[in-house]
């Protein structure tokens, strides 16, 4: 029996030698292994304080602030055409006028008619001074005068209506009429837009109305001129939420001084809700895994996770709300192969983040 309990202490203190033994050298390689690998080169950047803006991002469309299409208002031939397609005209300037010898014509018997008119009933008045008429001859040629004014006013209508003019300062469309073209009542004769600025017209989600109002900034960019934005401000908003799409209709001006935009051109919006100071970091530091966001910062040579939040997002930066403090340095590359308590050796190089980088953030 001593003999068994002799072999079973035997094997026990041999068990846990080894064990000990075990763990020195899994400890010890470990430590070499530490010790072997190289620092992880990166390059940090220090977060920047700079004016982020709050936006909403819709799809829009152009038109004139003042557009009409001008047509005839009687029948006649054009014998006189003042404009070219593409002009830059005034308001009242004329652009056509039809064959208006007739109207003319009508307005010269109107005045004789009107001039007879009132030598009768001056002359009726002076007879009535002395009682050689009565009061009710003199009322009728009242009534007389009364007409052949009238009648001249309707000719001296029927005579401007033979001339189309500018109702307003704008730039003059396509179109399809020439010196001896006759036109019909209601005959369309060109378009005429009001360029200078531009109605750009979109909808808002009905969970930002508590957050839009006249005045804010808006800036527009058309596929036309993809590397430029134009810069407007909210000028109406509507007085219906839609219920089909839960959306508001709104207006924005946009300033249009050399008339490269057109009606009906399509544009993407941006609308600046608020704009702040806040804290952001290149976009590249930002590492994600689920819906959860993180990056990296060195304290003292090695390598710190920190678990972030953000919020806007500018051109190739990207807003810090929680997390990151200024003080921080943060990882800009070589981040995706860190994990915590590596070593890292910090690479000073300006220009981490290329131009390019920046350029294709500005248009995302």
């Amino acid at each position: 029996m001593a003999k068994q309990w002799g072999i079973a202490a035997f094997v026990i203190l041999v068990a846990a030698g080894l064990a000990v033994f075990y763990q020195y050298f899994l400890n010890t390689s470990a430590d070499q292994e530490a010790r072997s690998r190289s620092p992880a080169r990166v390059n940090v950047m220090a977060p920047e304080t700079m004016p982020v803006r709050d936006r909403i991002t819709a799809v829009g469309t152009l038109r004139a602030r003042d557009a009409v299409e001008l047509t005839a208002e009687v029948s006649g031939r054009v014998v006189e055409l003042d404009f070219r397609e593409g002009d830059r005209v005034n308001g009242g300037q004329l652009l056509v006028r039809l064959d208006d010898r007739q109207a003319q014509a009508d307005l010269q018997v109107a005045n004789a008619r009107l001039a007879d008119a009132r030598r009768q009933y001056e002359r009726a008045q002076r007879l009535r001074s002395n009682n050689s008429i009565s009061q009710s001859q003199v009322d009728e040629l009242r009534t007389g005068l009364d007409v052949g004014e009238a009648e001249r006013q309707a000719a001296r209508i029927r005579l401007d209506n033979h001339r189309i003019e500018a109702p307003f300062d704008g730039i003059v469309g396509l179109a399809d009429i020439s010196i001896g073209t006759y036109l019909t009542a209601g005959s369309a004769i060109t378009t005429l837009d009001a360029t200078e600025q531009m109605e750009l017209s979109f909808s808002v989600p009905e969970r930002f109305l508590g957050q839009i109002q006249v005045g804010q900034p808006v800036e527009g960019i058309s596929a036309a001129y993809a590397n430029e934005s134009f810069q407007g401000e909210l000028a109406q908003l509507g007085t219906r939420v839609s219920e089909l799409s839960r959306t508001l209709p709104v207006r924005a001006l946009i300033s249009n001084p050399d008339g490269r935009l057109r009606s009906g051109q399509f544009m993407s919006v941006r609308l600046t809700l608020r704009e702040r100071e806040a804290l952001v970091v290149p976009e590249q530091a930002i590492l994600n895994q689920g819906d959860r966001k993180y990056l990296f910062v060195v304290d003292d040579g090695v390598a710190r996770r920190l678990e972030i939040q953000t919020g806007s997002r500018e051109p190739g930066k990207v807003e810090i709300v929680d997390g990151l403090s200024a003080n921080d340095r943060v990882v800009v590359t070589g981040q995706d192969r860190l994990s915590t308590g590596d070593r890292v050796e910090v690479i000073e190089n300006d220009d981490v983040i290329p131009d390019s980088q920046l350029a294709s953030g500005s248009r995302a």
